[in-house]
């Protein structure tokens, strides 16, 4: 299960396999956020109800052009988000009507991140887009802090995870709504 070669992860991820992997502060839970099977699959190990929406991380903003309507947002939201990212701070933005419901949820919106994990912005490059981003754990408990953890809560349900170390934050990201700036979590 433990995958280190990152072209055998973007190929697994491509393929829609379902990953774990380090972010800055808990493992995070991805796939494809172009595949529908995938997030499905995600959804239903994690049992998390598709109404609550995911997130996405890039290791840049281009990367999430084409999942979220930026014409929604004046120059200044966008450049409070810019401010802080790359970072852990997640922004709740617009998106496009192309964008999955199973990406959004039950909103019109996206939370969407620019990692500063190195692992997440190699990871992101190499795929050359965003990916789904979710804590790693069954819904409920505690975000896996630790592979073991990982292993633990969902072991036999994912398709690798990715070797490498957490970042330094404390507590997961920031939650910010771009268009009222007002902080979520």
């Amino acid at each position: 299960m433990l995958q280190q070669n990152p072209p055998d992860v973007v190929n697994l991820v491509l393929a829609g396999g379902v990953i774990a992997y380090p972010t800055e502060a808990v493992y995070g839970l991805g796939c494809d956020p172009d595949n529908e099977e995938a997030i499905r699959k995600l959804l239903e190990l994690k049992q998390r109800p598709w109404e609550k929406g995911l997130i996405l991380v890039a290791s840049d903003f281009e990367q999430l052009s084409p999942y979220i309507d930026s014409t929604q947002l004046t120059a200044e939201q966008l450049q409070r988000a810019f401010d802080k990212w790359p970072g852990p701070f997640t922004f709740i933005m617009p998106t496009k009507v192309t964008t999955s419901r199973l990406l959004c949820g039950q909103f019109n919106s996206l939370a969407v991140r620019v990692s500063s994990h190195p692992g997440v912005q190699a990871l992101c490059q190499a795929l050359g887009k965003p990916i789904v981003s979710t804590s790693a754990n069954l819904t409920g408990e505690n975000p896996a802090m630790t592979a073991e953890e990982v292993i633990k809560q969902l072991g036999g349900k994912i398709d690798a995870l990715v070797a490498g170390g957490l970042g330094a934050e404390p507590k997961p990201s920031t939650i910010i709504d771009a268009i009222s700036g007002k902080i979520l979590r």
